[in-house]
């Protein structure tokens, strides 16, 4: 038992680990950034046959050092500088029950949910490589909030998510703090339909509205009629959420998750998880006799250096990134079960921000084209954000960057706005960004669920755009997995890694 702890705060083990398994993924990950982190580490390699008795006094002298280091304090610092400096020093746990990867609003969701309902019963810690959001998904969305799909899964979550928000500080408040505002915006979403999918239009309709969902279909002179500025030529039929439907503040929402979950004992990690070691687990009955599970993650933190922290459960919650991390864990690079990959991956998205003076008014809804070109209003001053999916797989952006492609806007975009509301003709585009939906490439629905192998991960990833206003249900979904063993809200049992395996997508009709 002693071996195992020396071991595993041993740095040599922990370099090593990581330097073996990205020497070995360098060939089968080509394009990855796995190539980038073995040379960033290899300035760091340790002797690889270090007497023992010489690594157990090498790291006594580093932890003398660091004493050392903290009475230094003493001398320019006043007594509660140097406690929180002391802490800050001891902070990275070296075992949690349930460790999460990536702190967006999925991520701090699971957590939030995990301690509200466990308390002083779950250690959770979420790890997180960019802990300023400035490139995550999370942050970059357009926060819409809708009713209107085909799935019943996806129904129900978003029903849920329109709940949590209306009574939002009953769940994320925290005394002494601002109430979280997440400046709802509650004008609907509206759905144009061709001849083509008014009939689906029809059906989705009465599915939502017999779930709880409220919404109305239009026939095109009941669309003039309620909105003048839309030219229905080409439009069969209209489908309008008159309740629980709109857009607000991603950023909000997604702070009040993380301060809550700080405020219920979540540890934040501010590092990057590159890597998983594992441990032989004899007693499992396998055709692989070597068969081996993920036991610890390996993280780089800000400085450089690595440490490692022991699990019970993983949950992958990386966004568009959570490929990278699955194969981690040999799921999709492995034999049998592992052989089967995380079908995900980052799609570039653009939102340009335009200005139109004679634009339609304040009740304009999230307005959806045909074509999936969406726009809608953003704030009181005439302006508007839209966007739009690429039509073919050859037409998708690298994802090597975040730049935005105008020429998209120009030749995609404005005409058919233009053709749709007159007053678009005449648009000035004032900004625009750039974000990575975390794309599932299997259905484009979400993953859901442990998987079947390794019966320690657990998935919460591959909402290709809607895990912003799906992240209070599935916090919720997950935190019922682990505790109870079950779903007993919604039965999210389609969504998990099962599907893939066996070859069952679960297909949304409406997906924008």
């Amino acid at each position: 038992m002693f071996r195992h702890v020396l071991l595993r705060r041993n740095p040599v083990k922990i370099s090593l680990n990581y330097l073996r398994r990205e020497a070995s993924n360098s060939s089968s990950s080509q394009g990855s950034n796995s190539g980038h982190e073995q040379e960033d580490n290899t300035k760091d390699k340790l002797p690889q046959n270090e007497n023992p008795i010489n690594r157990t006094l090498r790291v006594l002298k580093q932890d003398v050092k660091s004493f050392k280091d903290i009475l230094s304090f003493w001398q320019d610092e006043k007594p509660e500088d140097t406690m929180a400096r002391y802490k800050k020093l001891k902070e990275f746990p070296n075992h949690v029950d349930i460790v999460i990867i990536g702190g967006g609003a999925i991520g701090s969701s699971i957590a939030y949910w995990l301690k509200s309902t466990a308390q002083k019963g779950l250690q959770v810690a979420v790890v997180e490589k960019d802990p300023t959001y400035s490139k995550a998904s999370s942050v970059l969305s357009v926060g819409g909030l809708r009713q209107q799909f085909s799935l019943e899964e996806n129904i129900q979550m978003s029903l849920f998510g329109s709940e949590f928000l209306r009574n939002i500080n009953d769940y994320l408040g925290v005394e002494g703090f601002a109430d979280v505002d997440v400046q709802f915006q509650p004008h609907g979403y509206l759905f144009l339909a061709s001849e083509a999918g008014a009939e689906t239009l029809q059906t989705n309709s009465k599915l939502q509205n017999s779930l709880g969902a409220r919404n109305v279909i239009l026939s095109p002179q009941m669309l003039r009629d309620k909105f003048p500025w839309i030219n229905t030529e080409g439009i069969a039929l209209g489908c309008l959420g008159l309740e629980k439907e709109g857009w607000f503040d991603p950023w909000s929402l997604l702070f009040g998750f993380k301060r809550k979950a700080l405020s219920l004992g979540v540890d934040y990690i501010d590092g990057e998880a590159v890597d998983f070691i594992f441990v032989n687990k004899t007693q499992v009955v396998s055709d692989d006799p070597f068969f081996s599970t993920p036991q610890e993650l390996v993280v780089r933190l800000p400085n450089g250096t690595m440490n490692t922290i022991s699990f019970s459960i993983a949950i992958i919650a990386a966004g568009a990134f959570s490929n990278n991390i699955a194969r981690k864990a040999n799921i999709g690079t492995g034999k049998g079960l592992l052989s089967v990959p995380l079908p995900v991956e980052p799609r570039k998205r653009y939102v340009y921000c335009f200005h139109s003076p004679d634009g339609p008014g304040l009740n304009t809804p999230l307005t959806i084209d045909p074509s999936d070109t969406y726009f809608r209003r953003e704030g009181l001053g005439g302006c508007y954000i839209c966007g739009r999916s690429p039509e073919f797989a050859e037409e998708e952006p690298s994802i090597d960057n975040l730049d935005v492609d105008h020429k998209f806007f120009e030749e995609k975009i404005w005409p058919i706005l233009a053709q749709r509301v007159k007053s678009f003709e005449n648009l000035k585009v004032v900004s625009s960004w750039a974000g990575y939906y975390e794309f599932n490439t299997f259905d484009e629905n979400g993953i859901i669920g442990m998987h079947p192998r390794h019966n320690n991960i657990c998935f919460a990833t591959g909402f290709s755009g809607h895990g912003i206003q799906q992240a209070p249900a599935v916090g919720r979904a997950i935190m019922e997995l682990i505790v109870y063993s079950e779903f007993r809200t919604i039965n999210l049992s389609k969504m998990g890694f099962d599907r893939f395996i066996n070859i069952e997508p679960i297909r949304e009709t409406n997906i924008v």
